[in-house]
């Protein structure tokens, strides 16, 4: 028998994305805090779209996606020529690296940014580089530093996953004016609906200033779509050309399709979700603290707890799963002493804290 035909040289290094859990075996109820998704499900306007949708299933979608395009434009004031949709923003970070990078290039992101970075550039065939942070928060200096002339792409998470840290307005404009010009910058803003900061802007008019900048968004945070995958970006005008050339000419569904258009406009329905994210952010910090345990100061949909060792960690996370929690373990992100926590409903916020209560006096 033939031997198995190779691989692209660098796909061995991938270590595949693993997702948070969803089912504790032999829990009655499991609460799952662990990726970030959104507390109420999606917009009733979206499941009502999706289902009057459902009859055209037997039908290819739009490959365009012009309606959903021009309800982003609308939305968030963008021409909708520039607008790339996408299974998920992730698809379209991959598109950017297999467009953008290959063997012999580099791709840099920051230390503890999203690990589909380094993926997406493996698969492409360049190589991921990271740059330190300082104090959980990416470290502009850092990166510059880390440039050379093999750099393609940086890729920024901001707010960044895991560590729900920002780069304000200004540091993303020093950023932008220090790096090469032949340097393409990514700006993942997945989270950038729930910062509630004056200073922080999502980067469209970085993408607007010149051709070497691009936004990627996503309908998973926010509208809670995560089982649609339906993701957008933002780009030059060039840029967009190219992603419409390499892009599969179906890559979201008429349901995703549908259910997004129906998200966009139910405002009421967003301002729900924020308003209860960026109290319970709160609330679940200041318990948290009081309780020993330090956080950064997310502006994302979760929080971040460090404890006092992996082993502080593994063990809360074991003791959590015990009472039919799932929080997200961060080894996997160089972060082994902490838990990333996302917020959920008010009765599930509730119940977290309390284990937690409950397993930190254990300890003392």
């Amino acid at each position: 028998m033939a031997n198995t035909v190779p691989a692209r040289p660098g796909i061995e290094k991938i270590s595949p994305y693993v997702g948070g859990e969803s089912a504790l075996k032999g829990a009655a109820r499991v609460i799952k805090l662990a990726s970030n998704e959104g507390p109420f499900g999606p917009s009733p306007k979206a499941v009502e779209a999706l289902q009057d949708a459902a009859t055209a299933m037997h039908r290819y979608p739009d490959g365009s996606a012009i309606h959903l395009r021009e309800a982003i434009g609308a939305r968030f004031g963008l021409d909708p020529a520039r607008i790339v949709c996408g299974a998920g923003s992730d698809e379209l970070l991959s598109l950017l690296c297999h467009a953008y990078a290959g063997p012999g290039d580099e791709v840099l992101y920051s230390e503890h940014g999203f690990l589909i970075y380094p993926i997406a550039a493996y698969a492409a065939g360049a190589t991921p580089v990271k740059a330190p942070e300082t104090d959980l928060k990416t470290d502009v200096d850092a990166l510059l530093d880390a440039v050379t002339d093999k750099t393609r792409i940086v890729f920024i998470a901001n707010p960044n996953n895991p560590t729900g840290t920002y780069l304000t307005r200004a540091e993303m404009h020093r950023l932008r004016t220090g790096l090469p010009e032949d340097v393409l910058l990514v700006i993942d803003a997945a989270y950038a609906e729930f910062v509630n900061r004056n200073d922080y802007s999502a980067g469209v008019e970085l993408v607007d200033a010149g051709q070497n900048t691009a936004m990627t968004r996503t309908f998973s945070k926010l509208f809670a779509l995560g089982g649609l995958r339906v993701g957008w970006g933002y780009f030059p005008s060039e840029i967009a050309d190219v992603l419409n050339r390499v892009r599969g000419p179906f890559n979201v569904s008429s349901l995703g399709q549908a259910a997004g258009i129906a998200s966009l406009i139910d405002l009421e329905f967003q301002d729900r979700v924020r308003l209860h994210t960026l109290e319970w952010i709160v609330k679940t910090q200041e318990a948290l603290h009081e309780l020993g345990i330090p956080t950064t100061q997310s502006v994302a949909n979760f929080v971040l707890a460090r404890f006092d060792s992996a082993a502080t960690a593994e063990a809360c996370d074991a003791y959590l799963r015990e009472q039919g929690i799932i929080v997200r373990r961060m080894g996997s992100y160089g972060l082994a002493q902490h838990l990333r926590i996302s917020i959920g409903a008010a009765d599930e916020m509730q119940a977290f804290l309390a284990a937690m209560k409950t397993f930190m006096k254990g300890r003392a």
